[in-house]
Formats: C-alpha cells, sequence, structure tokens
C-alpha cells in the first residue's frame, strides 16, 4: 500500500492547532512539504518547527485570514501562479452555537462565506496545478452534521450541508483528472472548540462541565472524546495514492456515535 508524499506539497488551511495541526504533522511525516495557512504569525512559526523534515520536505506558511474572503481569493491565486500544490486540506472553526430560529440573515451570510465560498475559491485556484500533475486531493475538514443534524448548531448545520453537497458535485467533476475530494466528519474530539461548547452549554444551562461531558460521552459507544490525531490519520489517508479510488465521500470519525450507517 502506497502512503508516501514524498515529493507532494500539501496546503493545510487552520493548521496552527486542533485537527488542522495534527493533519499537517500527518501529512509532514508521510514526506509531504506542508504550506501551513492561518492568520496568526506567530503561531505559524511555531507550527512549522514542529513539522517532520526527515525526507528533505521543506515546509512554509501562508498568512490570510477567513473573514476576509476577497483577500483569502487574492492570496490564493497569487500563491498558485508560482506553486503547484498536490493536497488541499479545507479547515476552519465552525459557527457559534445556537437554534436556526434566532439565526439572522448576517448569520448565515458570515458562515457560508468562512466555509463554502472560501473553500470554493481555495479549490479552484488550486485545481490547475492538480490537473496538470494528474494528482490531487481535496479533503474537507467538516462535522458529522452533515450526516444527522446536531442540536443547537443550526447555522452550522446549514452550512456544513452546503460544503458536503458542494464537495460531491465538485468530486464528479474533477474525477477523471485523477484528483479525488472527500469530506472527513469530526465527531466529539478534544479541541479548543469542544471545550469552548462544553462550557457554553453549562453555562447556558447553569450545570457542571463534567454533567454536560458525561451527557456527551454517553453517547458516543467508545465513551469517550476522539483525539486531532485520530481526525488527521484518516485526513492523511485519503490523501495518499493508496486512497486514488475513494471520492465523493463523508467519512465520520466520530466513535460511533453518528446515527445513521
Amino acid at each position: 500500500m502506497n502512503l508516501s508524499l514524498h515529493k507532494k506539497n500539501a496546503l493545510i488551511c487552520g493548521s496552527t492547532q486542533g485537527i488542522g495541526f495534527a493533519i499537517a504533522k500527518e501529512l509532514a511525516l508521510l514526506g509531504a512539504n506542508c504550506t501551513l495557512l492561518a492568520r496568526n504569525e506567530n503561531s505559524l512559526g511555531m507550527a512549522l518547527e514542529a513539522l517532520d523534515t526527515k525526507q528533505g520536505q521543506k515546509h512554509s506558511c501562508l498568512l490570510a485570514d477567513f473573514a476576509d474572503t476577497l483577500s483569502v481569493k487574492q492570496i490564493i491565486s497569487d500563491f498558485a501562479q508560482k506553486h503547484t500544490i498536490h493536497i488541499l486540506i479545507n479547515n476552519t472553526g465552525g459557527p457559534p452555537a445556537g437554534k436556526i430560529t434566532d439565526a439572522v440573515d448576517a448569520d448565515f451570510i458570515s458562515a457560508l462565506n468562512l466555509h463554502l465560498i472560501n473553500n470554493h475559491n481555495i479549490a479552484t485556484a488550486l485545481l490547475v496545478g492538480m490537473k496538470r500533475e494528474g494528482y490531487g486531493r481535496i479533503v474537507n475538514i467538516v462535522s458529522t452534521s452533515v450526516k444527522v443534524p446536531l442540536p443547537n448548531l443550526g447555522v452550522s448545520n446549514t452550512t456544513r450541508a452546503a460544503v458536503a453537497g458542494w464537495a460531491k458535485t465538485l468530486a464528479n467533476e474533477v474525477a477523471a483528472d485523477g484528483i479525488t475530494v472527500n469530506n472527513v466528519l469530526p465527531g466529539a474530539t478534544a479541541t479548543i472548540r469542544l471545550s469552548s461548547i462544553i462550557e457554553n452549554k453549562a453555562k447556558k444551562f447553569n450545570i457542571a462541565v463534567n454533567n454536560v461531558e458525561e451527557e456527551m460521552l454517553h453517547e458516543i459507544p467508545m465513551r469517550r472524546f476522539g483525539q486531532a490525531e485520530e481526525i488527521a490519520a484518516v485526513a492523511a489517508f485519503l490523501a495518499t495514492p493508496a486512497a486514488s479510488y475513494v471520492t465523493g465521500q463523508s467519512i465520520c470519525v466520530d466513535g460511533g456515535r453518528t446515527g445513521s450507517i
């Protein structure tokens, strides 16, 4: 099984912490040259230093703020003129929690820009190089809400479904060019975002954080939260030559929590 990414170039979005950082580390271990994209220059520098270079990998970083879609589009367009990327990891933080009945127009517009529009603009800019190389892997880090909408995440559920629909459509359009497009759907993963969700719920309902955690764990057959490295392992596999016949899929990595087949 060919898992080597030697001489492959990867762009990993949101890659200074959590799942994005874990994916960058895993891709580097497989031999990829990694370009980290995030908005904090200091965090990018520290993340770069943690990446493996034992196979002669050359890593770099790209500064961009996903809240500014026009700027991201221009930065990626300029980058794509000078660099060929074989692997794109689309990843950014999810929208704030809340009921869909409380959402206003701006909430949906902001979330769709942050996720769908940025994903699309980055992918389309890099597709030219992928097609030229005859090798492309686009992996979107989304959410299990693609399969089953999650309570109190109205805007997020809506946005994630839109990304999944976009990804499936794109997968079908570029498959003949040797490019795959897949979604990784993390369940409850031990990250800063999960801690924030737990704390907000505890505060909202005036209950102990431990009680919120226990309630969430009870919904997971494995009775534990996932680790960022476990999500990264699946994303990294999808980026390798071994996953060449897997495309248009949304793969849950959630300890069995999602209630659909």
